[in-house]
This record gives C-alpha cells, structure tokens and sequence, in this order.
C-alpha cells in the first residue's frame, strides 16, 4: 500500500533563544508543496535566502548541527528536523529570523506538539524513500564512534552510548516505526552537557542560550563550594544544587533520557539525506558529525539512484506488474510479432518503467544472426518507443481512441549486445510537459542493471481515425 506525502494543515511559530549564540529568535513553520522536502528562509537578511535541510549543505557540526549555503549559516535545527521526520511532515517551509532555532526546553516536545495541535494533510504525491540496498558506515578510531546502516524493510534505529562517568556509562535506546510512539517516548527527551566542560564551552563563545531549563547538567565528580558559586554565575541562577549526579534536582523522564535524546538527533540529523528511509541504523557512540557523515553518504546514494540514467533497482522484475500483456494489448495497437513490451511496473506524471523478455522463439533470430542470435537494435529502439507510448497514452482520459506516432529518434546509443535469455527493462523520462500533441522523452534500456541502449524520441500523440 503506497503512502503518500504530508504537509501542514496549517502554519504555527515557536520563539525563544538560540542555545549556542543566546539571541531571541522565532521560527514559523508554513505548509509547503510536494516534493518540497525541508527549506529554511532567513528572513532577518536582505534577500531572504533559503536554505534547504539536505546533507549537501552541511559544512560544520560541533555540539549542534550546522547548514550553509552562500555564506549563510542555520544552527541547531537537529531538533525541529527530528520532530517534522517523526510526525511524518514530508513538505515544510520554516521561516526563521535568525541563524538558529529556538532550543526550547532542549527536546522536540514543543515542536512535536505545535504539529500535532496544527494537524497534517495528505498530499498527492508517493512518500518519496531511500532504500536501504547494501551496508553503508561511517568509523571514527579516535571516537570510537561507529554508525551502521543496514537494509530493512522499516526505519529502525538501535543505540548505545558510553562515557567514562559513573552516571552515564553505558546507555541503550531503540527507535521503531511500527513499535515507538515518537512524541511520547523520543520527542521530550532533552539534550545533556557534564558539568566538566560547561566552563570550556562558555569560554569557546557557545552555549550563550543554555541554563538549567534546557538541559540535563551531569555533574559526576565532587563539586566545591567555589565552583558552585562559579556555575550560579554563569548560569544565572541563585540556589544551583547538585543532586545524585545531576544539577538542581532535575527529574529525568527516563533513566536513559541521554540515550534517548542521542537518538532523537540521530533521527533529526538523518533526516538532511532528503528522504524518509528504509533501513536500520546502528549507532554506537554517536554524535553530530559523524550522524552528518553517514547523511552526506546516503544524500550522494539518493543522488545517483536517481539520476535520470540510473537503473530503477525499486522495481522487482520478477513481481507484480502495474500492467500485464493484457493491459498492454488494451492500450497499444501493435500485436505479435511486433508487439514488444510485456510487462509495465511504474507509471507516473513524466516516467514509465516496463520490460521486455528476450526469448530465443522470437522470429528476428532466425536471421540476425544463425550462429550468434543478438536482438537487433532497431527492435531495442522500437521497444523502448512503445513503452514511451505507454507512458503518453496514459494520461489520456480515453486513450482506445488514441494512437502515438513518433516523429524523430536522436542520440541513439547502443552500449552492449542483447541476446536471448536477457531482460530488457525500459525507463522513459518525459523532456517537456505535453504541447499541441507533442511530446519528447528520454528513453533507457536496461540489462542485469547495465545500460545497453539510449535516445530521445518525439511523438505525436493523434486521434484515431475510426
């Protein structure tokens, strides 16, 4: 059952201070049209530039995560990513007036619950996926830290985290589509900080916003009575306890809320490949460089899976077809021998995905050639036309009254024989959007995943004469 894409029933906006750089800011998140993804606008600059949440534009990570392009600089949008992801938002706009979001209470449990108060609504358009095909990783010796990514059939995340604390030194967290109620059980688990490096950080020019609201503070050696004094200070705050390893009597909504929370930005900081992912991630030690790594790597696999030329490895040849010969029959007017596409996987707006079985039967082989059959490349060619016809046909209300007529083939590129026994898979891209009846595609044959044949085709889509 396919699932479609989501945006924002309506716009909603949450304000407060920057964790690292302390400023007031507001961020107003507004529906946005299919395949959209996430774009971040910042508003406080000149020109309004956007920004979008993809991998690509990640160029520095130390304690938050980091977007630019151009020059301009988002931070710490881990969170608001992690609670778009997990609410299942496939489109959003966020209007921000300035270069870093809101830390909140230093969880997602805000911007969970301002989606959900402001509901979804369903879009037209396929949730778009990756896939998970093969083992991807990212090592990091000095670290320890290890990230895995696995094929699954769901979005799984399994983790663990180890310090060398006595309050924090090994922590399990699991995260399952089917099986976690994100908002409840991810979403309000908050962002922690050992009091060791607190002074480090406020002397490095960060965590300007941060006090004993937005995070849990792990205090895990003896604390003086001058660093007490010292810590009040820094975070404004008169009566600054330390209590079982934690600083001013701060209640955990989980006995592995840490865990938890590094989970929560393993989601948020995943989410910047672009798509809602099929796989299982397993994540030891992790944090936002090496989450932004491995999203750099699976950005560059969505890249290449969907170049126009890449072979369409979602479709299972062996499956169920969108369209069996039957179906076919119903819609091109060609009949055997010269009927050349037998089965139909995918159609949709600009592309058509069908097949071809090469069988030894087929009366071209008697002569092209005896002692060594190869299909001969203009019936490559003709395949590859017919599936396009396939894919015009389609979007015509009554298309048993309509027939496509090509025009012209160019570019014609064969790149390896075809022979008997071989499946041709066939991908068709439409140029252009359809005008007076014309229309120009892109056509690909496949064998194995190879590519063996390429051209452009010009068609024209006419009405049958009865």
């Amino acid at each position: 059952m396919s699932v479609k894409q989501n945006t924002l029933k309506g716009e909603f906006s949450l304000q407060g201070k920057g964790l690292h750089t302390g400023k007031e800011v507001c961020a107003v998140f507004k529906p946005a049209p299919e395949n959209t993804g996430y774009r971040i606008v910042r508003t406080d600059l000149e020109d309004k530039p956007v920004v979008p949440a993809l991998a690509a534009y990640v160029k520095f990570a130390d304690r938050a995560s980091c977007l630019e392009k151009d020059g301009v600089k988002i931070f710490t949008m881990e969170h608001a990513m992690a609670a778009l992801y997990g609410c299942g938002v496939d489109n959003c706009l966020i209007e921000i007036n300035g270069e870093e979001f809101p830390i909140l209470d230093g969880s997602a449990r805000y911007y969970v619950e301002a989606i959900e108060k402001t509901g979804l609504v369903e879009q037209e358009s396929e949730r778009r996926y990756f896939q998970v095909k093969e083992k991807m990783e990212y090592v990091c010796e000095e670290t320890q830290t290890r990230l895995t990514l696995l094929p699954d059939e769901d979005y799984n995340v399994n983790l663990v985290v180890a310090y060398d604390s006595p309050y924090l030194s090994m922590q399990y967290a699991t995260y399952s589509l089917a099986g976690t109620d994100f908002a409840k059980e991810i979403a309000p688990c908050r962002t922690f900080v050992f009091l060791r490096e607190v002074e480090a950080l406020f002397a490095q020019n960060l965590i300007k916003g941060g006090d004993l609201q937005n995070a849990i503070v792990i205090a895990d050696r003896k604390t003086s009575v001058e660093e007490v004094s010292r810590l009040s200070k820094l975070f404004n705050c008169e009566n600054v306890e330390v209590k079982e390893g934690i600083l001013n009597n701060l209640e955990l909504y989980f006995d592995n809320e840490p865990a938890r929370h590094k989970l929560l930005d393993v989601i948020g900081d995943l989410a910047l490949c672009g798509r809602f992912i099929k796989g299982r991630v397993i994540a030891e030690r992790p944090g936002h460089k090496a989450n932004a790594a491995l999203a750099q790597k699976m950005y560059k696999a969505i890249l290449a899976a969907e170049k126009d030329d890449a072979y369409p490895d979602d479709i299972d040849v062996l499956g169920e077809p969108l369209m069996d010969i039957n179906k076919i029959r119903s819609l091109l007017p060609h009949r055997p021998p010269f009927l050349l596409v037998d089965k139909i996987f995918k159609v949709t707006e600009n592309m058509v995905i069908g097949c071809k079985n090469v069988t030894m039967n087929e009366p071209h082989f008697v002569g092209h050639f005896p002692e060594e059959p190869v299909m001969p490349g203009v019936l490559i060619v003709e395949a590859m036309a017919q599936c396009g016809g396939i894919l015009v046909l389609s979007g015509v209300p009554d298309p048993e009254n309509y027939s496509t007529y090509f025009m012209k083939i160019d570019g014609i590129k064969f790149r390896k024989k075809v022979v008997p026994g071989d499946t041709l898979v066939f991908k068709l891209l439409t140029l252009a959007p359809v005008k007076r009846g014309v229309v120009t595609m892109k056509g690909y044959a496949f064998v194995g995943g190879k590519l063996v044949c390429e051209g452009e085709f010009m068609a024209q889509v006419a009405k049958t004469k009865n």
